[in-house]
């Protein structure tokens, strides 16, 4: 087992919080592997990479030599996790919970290892607790502890409604925890008041607490949302992987470190490499997707199925592949008759040295508007027809414009 320092490396690479760190540290000092614990309530049966990075980082605490213990939550999900939330969550049946959890551990499985993993379902201790034991547990929190959470807090003071179950649910998360003589507990930032709910019960029960540990949400293809089914940003880990492979070509170039961070399995010592070339302008973007969609159709779907999707990527563009294009933020001008002259836009995100210039090449056919050719004296545009386009000078010029 590697010493404290090269874990927390490790451990800290990605990570929003850790409370408290010295903590972690102790634990680590003795030599001994840590019980690390990731609850899931299997409320959708498809995950997506979003929904792989604790998952990620459970698997580094492996290979570290430490122990995981995935909780699917068959007793939480029946009552729904309310944080980050501004409504009640929709009951799922028990039905319903079960056929997603087996699909759940089938995908969890790709990630982490199966030798080194146990599974259990806290509807196992849940569902036999007597109005006794829900009250011996309830007496532990004061109503204005729970109305810390940002969410609640929100909510009760937008006149919003917070249903009284909703209340349970950090506290039966914080009895997983006893349930299972957490070390740490993982799970995404907007979750950081039910970890420390579980700290918080396990000291009240005399146990050494458990330290918390925070990842970010991971933004979706489209580089401002979160990734989501809902917004259509997803990368979904049983996408095909033509499909995974062409998804991943597509994220904006400033996401590219956090995907190799949170998604990749490239070790630390690569990504903080990465990151400094994508700093300091050496990098090559298009290079570091193409490694980038590799790596992770490859630990989904096998080295095989890696080098098809490249394959297949390439054919499908080789006759109008674009040419890395640098994001360029720029102000629209319009005119007095509400059009973008773009002659003089091709000048000024450095197209063109000049408008002069920039009518010449649109006159000689060696402009494209999103692919399209565009014919001569086509100089006024529409806002919307420029807004967020791909502009293309000849064979190797071009930008995106955001």
């Amino acid at each position: 087992m590697l010493g404290v320092e090269e874990q927390m490396k490790v451990i800290e690479s990605g990570a929003m919080q850790i409370v408290p760190q010295e903590e972690l540290k102790k634990k680590l000092a003795k030599g001994t592997p840590l019980n690390i614990k990731l609850g899931v309530d299997p409320t959708s049966p498809d995950l997506h990479l979003g929904h792989a990075v604790p998952l990620r980082k459970m698997r580094q605490f492996q290979d570290l030599g430490h122990n995981v213990t995935l909780i699917i939550g068959n007793g939480t999900a029946l009552i729904g996790d309310p944080s980050g939330r501004d409504s009640t969550r929709p009951p799922l049946t028990e039905e319903q919970v079960e056929a997603n959890a087996k699909t759940y551990v089938e995908q969890a499985m790709k990630i982490l290892d199966p030798e080194k993993t146990t599974i259990v379902h806290n509807g196992d201790w849940i569902k036999p607790l007597t109005l006794q034991d829900m009250l011996g547990l309830m007496s532990q929190f004061t109503v204005a502890r729970i109305l810390e959470r940002e969410d609640f807090s929100n909510r009760y003071q937008n006149h919003l409604p917070i249903a009284l179950h909703e209340f349970i649910y950090p506290v039966l998360q914080a009895y997983d925890s006893v349930m299972i003589s957490a070390d740490l507990e993982m799970g995404g930032n907007d979750q950081i008041f039910n970890l420390l709910a579980g700290r918080d019960l396990m000291e009240k029960r005399g146990m050494e607490p458990q330290v918390a540990l925070t990842m970010p949400l991971l933004e979706g293809t489209d580089g401002h949302k979160k990734m989501s089914k809902s917004y259509g940003n997803y990368v979904g880990l049983t996408d095909e992987p033509a499909d995974m492979y062409g998804k991943i070509m597509s994220i904006p170039d400033e996401l590219l470190g956090r995907y190799y961070r949170l998604a990749s399995t490239f070790p630390v010592e690569k990504v903080d490499a990465i990151d400094a070339s994508l700093a300091d302008g050496t990098a090559d973007p298009y290079a570091l997707k193409r490694q980038l969609a590799a790596n992770i159709v490859e630990l989904y779907h096998g080295a095989q199925a890696a080098s098809d999707a490249a394959a297949a990527f390439d054919a499908l563009f080789k006759e109008h592949q674009r040419p890395h294009a640098p994001e360029v933020a720029c102000e629209l001008i319009v005119n007095d008759e509400g059009k973008v002259y773009l002659p003089a836009l091709l000048a000024q995100v450095g197209l063109a040295k000049s408008a002069g210039e920039g009518r010449r090449l649109i006159d000689g056919g060696g402009v494209r508007l999103n692919d399209e050719p565009l014919a001569p004296k086509t100089y006024n545009l529409d806002p919307s027809q420029v807004e967020g386009a791909f502009i293309q000078v000849g064979k190797r010029r071009a930008v995106q414009l955001v």
